[in-house]
């Protein structure tokens, strides 16, 4: 089956989704479901690699990350736990998570987390009657339990999402007080928009997005290069050769340039939903937050819903680093959960299959 026939369900981080959503509205495409990660901010691999040797932790020893109530707990092999505050780990954020304004995944069709949940659960927000139809007849056929979020524990999600915003907001004005403007907070309109994309190539992207530190690693630019002159490597994409004098492919869909009004982050509360609840797994998978998105795939399989998996594993030779794969094994599936905290060009494998 080529990729064109897939039907892929990509899980992902929110400025990864933003990206997907572009591509949704623009483009024929394989993704047929977005399940969008809650997500506060990602780490520089090398750097947050470097910082460890501060506690004598070197990535081969660790088994899991988990973040959670202001502080990174590493797990290593002999079932010892380091306690990090995170904000000691300031300095290994990557730049581009200082200006984004999305925690929940807003433009996601199932945006799922650990934030409000109690433990072995997972937050889940169902965004579209499509997401809500899949989810409610996932409880039916008993692949998850489920329960109602209380006002207190939605508070918690609705505060922290504000926090988010109002602190990378005064990063974003900081940021266009000492460089260029950040493109995907611009309130202009669709038009404009068409009009200022039919415009740019990838010399913009590299001035306004990748060289001010906004890129967020997602490579869409890559995926989308009809001539295949992007690559990304372990660094910033870069370009070989000379773009078409037509083509505008990067600039346009980069989730860091300009946004369609509808896919406009909301900067007031969680962005538009149909449903939010709290779920656990039913199956015995030894996974993050209940197991909820290693069943949520497995019910999506089972359904005929999708064909292929996004998923994100580490590679076996290089401890942690992250790398994306389309998959159907659900064996894969399962030794990919997990949060990596690092990034990774997760279009790369809709490029590549």
């Amino acid at each position: 089956m080529s990729i064109s026939d897939e039907k892929v369900a990509i899980i992902s981080t929110p400025c990864q989704i933003q990206a997907a959503a572009k591509i949704q509205k623009f483009l024929d495409t394989p993704i047929k479901l977005k399940i969008g990660l809650f997500c506060m901010e990602n780490f520089s691999y090398s750097y947050f690699k470097e910082h460890l040797k501060k506690y004598n932790i070197d990535y081969d020893s660790i088994k899991k990350f988990r973040i959670e109530k202001g502080h990174a707990f590493i797990t290593l092999d002999d079932d010892s736990i380091t306690k990090i505050p995170l904000g000691e780990l300031k300095s290994v954020v990557r730049k581009n998570c200082h200006i984004c304004m999305d925690l929940t995944s807003q433009n996601a069709d199932i945006s799922v987390g650990s934030i409000g949940s109690d433990d072995n659960y997972s937050t889940v927000i169902i965004r579209n009657l499509d997401a809500q139809h899949i989810i409610d007849d996932a409880i039916k056929q008993n692949y998850f339990t489920s329960k109602p979020l209380t006002q207190k524990q939605i508070g918690i999600l609705n505060k922290l999402s504000q926090k988010k915003k109002h602190d990378n907001q005064e990063n974003i004005e900081d940021h266009e007080l000492r460089s260029k403007p950040v493109l995907y907070t611009r309130e202009i309109s669709d038009n404009e928009i068409l009009s200022q994309n039919m415009e740019s190539n990838f010399t913009d992207l590299k001035d306004n997005v990748i060289d001010v530190g906004a890129c967020v690693l997602c490579g869409a630019c890559e995926y989308l290069c009809p001539d295949n002159l992007i690559i990304i490597d372990d660094t910033k994409p870069r370009k070989q050769g000379k773009c078409r004098d037509d083509c505008h492919m990067c600039f346009t869909f980069c989730p860091r340039t300009y946004t369609p009004e509808d896919l406009k982050v909301d900067c007031d509360d969680m962005g538009d939903y149909l449903n939010i609840m709290t779920l656990k797994s039913n199956d015995n998978y030894i996974t993050q937050d209940g197991g909820v998105i290693t069943t949520l795939i497995k019910y999506l399989l089972d359904h005929d819903i999708i064909t292929k998996a996004m998923v994100v594993d580490k590679k076996d030779d290089n401890a942690w680093k992250p790398y994306a794969k389309l998959t159907d094994d659900m064996d894969e599936i399962i030794k990919s959960a997990g949060s990596k905290y690092s990034v990774c060009p997760v279009f790369k494998a809709l490029g590549e299959d």
